[in-house]
């Protein structure tokens, strides 16, 4: 299989080549085992992914991948694959959930109920801010409406104008109405300069945050003037 390997600090982004090798192992009970009714050995699949040729200079990959999925065929072994190269999206979320964003764990309240509450709500908003982050080069070709209510269009729309600079990497490349519209948007609230790199999802979280307060300073005034 072939796949894209993005750029990191040293090293530029690739097409690697990778051989793909699966078969069934079995792990056996620790000596030190805690239940003596514990089975004697557990059955898992294990993917090996190795990259063939690299010409970057740095360490090829190689992942050796324990499963509990069945692993019979190659069209499963790639599926294995698929979903271990979804964990940096996984990481980013609990990044977001966590100290540099919501702060999940500074929670001090001791009643489950309101507690789940609250935390599945910083869930809600943490994939909101992920939806974001994919749609942020307009690849995706996501509509507003996947993260944002149908009258938030003008308010976005306003707030971009304010942020919006005088050069060209200053200016909303995304058509209005569209994710990538939304995430550039919230990228310049958040302290993007347009210039260098894209925002993350901390960016993406200050600026979609910037947007709320500005949504509930408008509603106020609205039922003000009611």
């Amino acid at each position: 299989m072939t796949i894209e390997v993005p750029a990191k600090p040293g090293q530029k982004a690739r097409m690697a080549t990778l051989a793909v090798r699966f078969l069934a192992v079995e792990l056996p009970r620790p000596r030190n085992k805690l239940r003596c009714d514990d089975p004697r050995t557990v059955t898992l699949s294990m993917v090996d992914t190795r990259e063939i040729k690299a010409r970057h200079g740095g360490e090829p990959l190689h992942w050796r991948l324990l499963t509990t999925w069945g692993v019979g065929s190659l069209t499963e072994a790639l599926a294995v694959i698929g979903f271990y190269r979804c964990r940096w999206m996984i990481e980013q979320l609990f990044r977001t959930m966590k100290t540099q964003g919501f702060d999940i764990e500074a929670l001090r309240m001791e009643t489950e109920p309101p507690l789940r509450r609250l935390v599945m709500a910083t869930l809600i908003a943490a994939i909101t801010v992920q939806q974001l982050l994919h749609a942020r080069d307009g690849m995706t070709a996501r509509p507003l409406s996947d993260a944002f209510d149908a009258e938030d269009r003008l308010l976005l729309e306003a707030l971009n104008r304010s942020v919006e600079g005088k050069t060209q990497k200053q200016q909303n490349p995304h058509p209005p109405g569209s994710l990538a519209y939304a995430a550039w948007t919230c990228g310049r609230l958040g302290g993007w300069t347009g210039y260098y790199g894209k925002p993350g999802p901390i960016v993406l979280l200050r600026g979609w945050q910037k947007f709320h307060t500005a949504k509930q300073l408008l509603i106020s005034l609205q039922h003000q003037d009611v």
